[in-house]
């Protein structure tokens, strides 16, 4: 059986234990399959991330442990083409959201999301990508050549009868507004901003895709909030050696999430190697969005493209995470004022979660003055990416929102919001809630402009 990701990290994982229980097809991804000891943790209805969509239903079949129990029975088999088209195992794969939370709680840090995008690539292999999972998938480059989708997408979501034929043709549940492009993307400031201060260090700003077509501001505030700290922020931008040096740099994260792996391999390849010189003059890699910051951490390490992604994974930050860094060096002393009177409710991101990263939000949330915020305690909020806006699973994407998050924000209807996911800003907007925001918006907003005249 040919993989189509690196799994040699899971090479020695079982090795010498009889009740390992691997199977005989897929090698060290099998390996990496069979590192489940079957602890039931992950059926479980507790606060833990892991697993959304078995909470939701209780299907054990939904739990790391079950799909795991799903893919050693496909992978045992001889005959493995029919084995992946098992429905019940189409079904468990299909609503795995990829939040990453087993890698973190499970005792034996099964990593489902990343057995998921082996899983999607099994099957593009063996029988293509749906025109729907394609358009998701090279959502960076239509962006990117087709400004005019901005207008279509604006026809759709105003237009019942638009919405209602887009979920015929492409699935794309008639009920949930898809993001719109702003007609202004964001641009590199001609101008390089401030000089740092002697102790600080220079900050390469990736702005991811979504970021950058959808909610330029938040690009915008981080740039004048580091500005303000006293950092020299550089844009991370393709060379002039690029494949097509115009368009924006992107993770690969798209094309990831539909098993298309070449695609993603050429897309990290390329960013790698226009970041490349920032990580060798020492500077630091920041990201504003955390799924393409984890997937460039981890995942784009099972892409096999050596020693300057592996540094990539190793120099980049979360803009919260090198904040918090800042903070706790006593380098960072950003001038900021208290904000209206109010409470701020705080929604992480399930990558955020799964890296930890919500300790870092703490703190900077503490560095405004008088700042009264509380986390959310809620798992996922359903739309994982293009998973809530699919006809399919839009019922269910709904389902994990109003488990916790939605009747959260419904309790404190005047109180801000924080939400440093693109995909969880979307969620709740899509059920009526416009109030989240960035905590790069939320720090710019902080700001004391007096002190910065």
């Amino acid at each position: 059986m040919k993989t189509y990701l690196d799994w040699s990290a899971y090479k020695d994982a079982g090795m010498g234990d009889a009740y390992a229980d691997i199977p005989k097809q897929g090698g060290d991804f099998a390996k990496a399959v069979a590192v489940c000891i079957n602890s039931g943790q992950c059926q479980t209805h507790g606060k833990q991330l892991m697993c959304p969509s078995f909470k939701v239903t209780g299907n054990p079949h939904l739990s790391t442990g079950g799909r795991v129990k799903l893919l050693k029975t496909a992978l045992s088999s001889d005959l493995v083409d029919q084995a992946f088209q098992d429905p019940t195992l189409a079904e468990a794969m299909d609503l795995c959201v990829a939040c990453k939370g087993c890698k973190r709680e499970c005792e034996a840090s099964v990593d489902m999301a990343l057995i998921k995008v082996e899983y999607m690539a099994q099957r593009a292999a063996r029988w293509g990508v749906g025109l729907r999972n394609r358009l998701f998938a090279h959502a960076p480059r239509w962006l990117h050549r087709a400004p005019w989708l901005r207008v279509l997408i604006r026809w759709r979501n105003r237009s019942p009868w638009l919405a209602r034929l887009s979920e015929r043709w492409l699935g794309l549940h008639a009920e949930r507004p898809l993001p719109e492009p702003v007609a202004k993307p964001f641009m590199a400031p001609t101008e390089s901003g401030v000089s740092a201060a002697e102790d600080r260090p220079e900050v390469v700003l990736l702005v991811d895709t979504f970021t950058r077509y959808f909610e330029p501001e938040i690009a915008e505030s981080a740039l004048a909030v580091l500005n303000a700290g006293g950092y020299s922020v550089r844009i991370a931008e393709p060379g002039d050696s690029s494949p097509d040096p115009s368009r924006p740099l992107c993770c690969g994260r798209t094309y990831l999430a539909q098993g298309m792996i070449d695609q993603a391999r050429d897309e990290v390849r390329r960013l790698a190697e226009a970041v490349r010189p920032h990580l060798e003059a020492g500077r630091i890699l920041v990201g504003l969005e955390a799924s393409c910051v984890l997937g460039l951490r981890d995942d784009a390490q099972a892409l096999g493209l050596g020693e300057t992604v592996e540094q990539v994974g190793k120099q980049i930050l979360l803009f919260e995470e090198f904040l918090a860094r800042e903070i706790t060096a006593k380098r960072l002393n950003l001038p900021l004022a208290a904000l209206p009177e109010g409470e701020t409710l705080v929604h992480g991101h399930c990558h955020q979660k799964a890296v930890g990263a919500m300790k870092s939000m703490r703190r900077v949330l503490k560095a405004i003055p008088d700042h009264d915020f509380t986390p959310i305690d809620a798992g996922c909020c359903g739309m994982a990416g293009t998973f809530g806006l699919e006809a399919e699973h839009a019922g269910m994407a709904s389902e994990m929102a109003e488990q916790d998050l939605m009747p959260a924000l419904r309790a404190k209807p005047v109180a801000r919001v924080v939400a440093n996911g693109f995909s969880c800003r979307q969620q709740m907007r899509a059920h009526g809630d416009a109030r989240p925001r960035h905590l790069a918006v939320l720090l710019s907003e902080s700001l004391d402009t007096r002190t910065l005249d």
